[in-house]
């Protein structure tokens, strides 16, 4: 493991601990799409099937046990917790996402490494997660202001695919066999998703300004 993956596994650990935060400390889960968590939870639980079949170590065991138990925890919040869910922003949340898994499962299905179970699971969850963070950034264009731990939630999350970008250019230079070429485009694309909201964090962060985004 290089550097540049750790910084950006914890990075998007710090993503998860706010969003979990804000949610438990909150009581409230405004501004936040339950939608795009179905997605990420759908995400780790595909990307992870090989918890059953491979050990790499304790803390790659560790980390996939976390973002799946982390991302069921707030659907399960979202949908059931008494106070919680009455927070919830459903007229604001309703971006199509089927549609993303639907496209995700074709292209997975067309483009993958190689032709077995867990790598088309594997290249699934790749490609929705590229676009799983969508309704969230649509909710927060709805909804106009942005409260500070959804800012700090987003824009952690957001760091996390820049920090694998560098750890994708660092393994490229680095490893002989670098094959992982999916990933790479497919998290350009989800990096680039975040450079609207990157801008105006910037400049609220710049301004000491509460954050507001476009509607």
């Amino acid at each position: 493991m290089n550097i540049f993956r750790f910084a950006g596994d914890m990075t998007h650990l710090i993503s998860v601990l706010v969003l979990l935060l804000k949610i438990y400390a909150t009581k409230s889960c405004s501004g936040i799409s339950l939608k795009t968590q179905e997605l990420y939870a759908l995400v780790f639980v595909t990307r992870y099937l090989d918890l059953f079949t491979d050990f790499i170590s304790v803390y790659n065991t560790l980390m996939k046990l976390i973002f799946i138990a982390s991302s069921l925890a707030i659907v399960w919040c979202m949908r059931m917790h008494r106070l919680v869910k009455r927070s919830y922003d459903k007229e604001l949340d309703t971006f199509r996402h089927y549609l993303l898994v639907v496209g995700s499962a074709v292209l997975a299905l067309i483009v993958h490494e190689k032709f077995t179970f867990q790598e088309i699971f594997w290249a699934f969850s790749i490609y929705l997660e590229a676009v799983a963070i969508l309704p969230q950034l649509v909710l927060l264009q709805r909804s106009g202001n942005v409260d500070n731990l959804t800012g700090q939630y987003v824009f952690f999350l957001g760091a996390y695919r820049a920090l694998y970008i560098l750890n994708w250019i660092y393994r490229y230079f680095t490893e002989p066999h670098f094959t992982r070429w999916i990933a790479c485009i497919s998290g350009l694309l989800q990096t680039a998703l975040y450079a609207d909201f990157f801008y105006y964090y910037f400049i609220s962060w710049k301004n000491n300004a509460k954050l507001q985004l476009p509607a």
